[in-house]
C-alpha cells in the first residue's frame, strides 16, 4: 500500500486558482463524455484592461468547463452578453485531431455566478 504524500514547504507556494469576470459570448452548451459525466462549456469574453503597455488584442476569449451540478446549472441560465464570474483553476487539455495533438487553455470551474443580464 503506498504511503501518503508529504506536503512540502514548495507544495504550499503553488495555487491555481482564478477568478474571471466576462461576458458570455454564446449559450452554454451540455456534452456527455463517454465516461457518463456531463460537462457544460461555456466561452467567456474578458475586457483587456486599458493602460500604458496596451494591447492590439483587446479581449481574451476562455473556454469554462463546469463538472459539478450547481455550476453546470448556472452555467446552463446564461445567456450571450451576460456578465458572469467563475472561479475555478486553469487546465490544460490535449486533443489530438487530423493536424496531429494541440492544446488548448481552459477554466475547470468551481464556482459560477451572473452579475446582469
Amino acid at each position: 500500500m503506498a504511503e501518503p504524500a508529504v506536503a512540502t514547504s514548495a507544495d504550499r507556494t503553488h495555487v491555481n486558482t482564478v477568478r474571471l469576470r466576462g461576458r458570455v459570448s454564446a449559450a452554454a452548451t451540455e456534452r456527455v463524455l463517454p465516461s457518463g459525466d456531463v460537462i457544460v462549456t461555456a466561452r467567456l469574453v474578458i475586457r483587456r484592461p486599458a493602460g500604458p503597455a496596451r494591447s492590439r488584442q483587446p479581449v481574451d476569449t476562455l473556454d469554462c468547463q463546469a463538472w459539478s451540478a450547481r455550476s453546470r446549472r448556472s452555467m446552463l441560465s446564461w445567456q450571450p452578453g451576460d456578465l458572469v464570474e467563475v472561479e475555478g483553476a486553469v487546465r490544460r487539455r490535449f486533443r489530438r485531431g487530423p493536424a496531429g495533438l494541440s492544446s488548448r487553455v481552459e477554466v475547470e470551474v468551481a464556482s459560477a455566478r451572473r452579475l446582469s443580464r
